[in-house]
């Protein structure tokens, strides 16, 4: 649609590309889900201006910041989280044969997210946010003040971590004076931060919904604490799309994945295949009205 409009423009120079803004939610093992709609804007031709994350909108933003591809987060993605054992090989090593058993039984060991990050990045891999090719930023929560700490600049592994860091199952992260935990405590889709000297807004909401939840009674205590999180982090997202309306806004159906199902990661990607072509009209039909209206106004200004 963008080549068709700009055949139509009788010899005058097209309007610049906008500027794309990406906020990416935290959701954890939902968050995987951010990988099909970073292919789709592959597929289209298009790389952010700015890419914003939380928490696995963090850990998924870096390594697009850093230049990969939707098909190399995918690829990766299947590599380091196929299945639990891959899972807790890279956590514990032989420490923990049956991961699935351990998240039931109840946590009685903090991970420390420094580590974790560490062990699902790709190697080699940016130290600093310096080093990447895109704008990043990360959000994270400052357990001590209550405020959201926003990272941009310096270290980029620990930001990460700060950010990754769920309450009970991570130690809390000390990092740049901060006392870091998951940054979905205060702002689980940062439109805030990605809304900064762009044009387009798009956000990415993993958090699910409660659609297959409604009528259910038999929840274990895990189900409760993180589906109580994710009423928060829909009340605090909604606050937050009225402060920054996003001009594309992405929320798939993902009740049927638990939080911490990450070896589910393929069934997560495809789950959300479907949804690439609606999102693709969407952002296809904001990028034509911006290039629309930029047109109208190269015109007037040539008058």
């Amino acid at each position: 649609m963008r080549g068709e409009f700009r055949e139509h423009t009788h010899g005058h120079a097209p309007p610049p590309e906008p500027r794309i803004g990406v906020a990416l939610g935290g959701g954890s093992a939902r968050g995987l889900t951010h990988i099909p709609y970073i292919e789709a804007m592959d597929e289209m031709g298009l790389r952010p201006h700015v890419i914003s994350g939380t928490s696995i909108g963090a850990l998924i933003g870096s390594g697009w910041a850093s230049g990969m591809t939707g098909a190399e987060l995918r690829e990766h993605s299947f590599s380091v989280l196929g299945t639990m054992r891959i899972i807790a090989g890279r956590l514990w090593g032989a420490k923990v044969r049956n991961l699935g058993n351990f998240f039931q039984s109840g946590f009685n060991v903090q991970l420390d997210a420094v580590q974790v990050v560490d062990a699902f990045l790709p190697d080699p891999f940016p130290l600093e946010f310096k080093d990447l090719k895109t704008k990043f930023y990360v959000v994270a929560t400052d357990f001590q003040s209550w405020h959201q700490a926003v990272f941009s600049e310096g270290p980029l592994r620990e930001a990460i971590a700060g950010s990754i860091a769920i309450p009970s199952l991570f130690k809390p992260v000390s990092f740049a004076n901060h006392l870091l935990v998951d940054g979905g405590v205060v702002n689980p889709l940062p439109l805030d931060q990605a809304a900064a000297d762009t044009d387009i807004l798009v956000g990415i909401d993993v958090n699910g919904d409660p659609s297959e939840q409604l009528n259910k009674t038999n929840h274990k205590a895990l189900d409760v604490w993180f589906g109580a999180a994710q009423i928060m982090m829909h009340s605090l997202t909604a606050h937050m799309m009225a402060a920054y309306p996003p001009d594309v806004y992405v929320r798939p159906h993902l009740s049927a994945f638990g939080a911490l199902e990450f070896w589910r990661v393929r069934e997560l990607v495809a789950h959300v295949e479907k949804d690439k072509d609606n999102f693709k009209r969407a952002l296809d039909g904001r990028i034509e009205s911006f290039l629309s209206k930029q047109q109208d106004s190269m015109r007037a200004e040539a008058r």
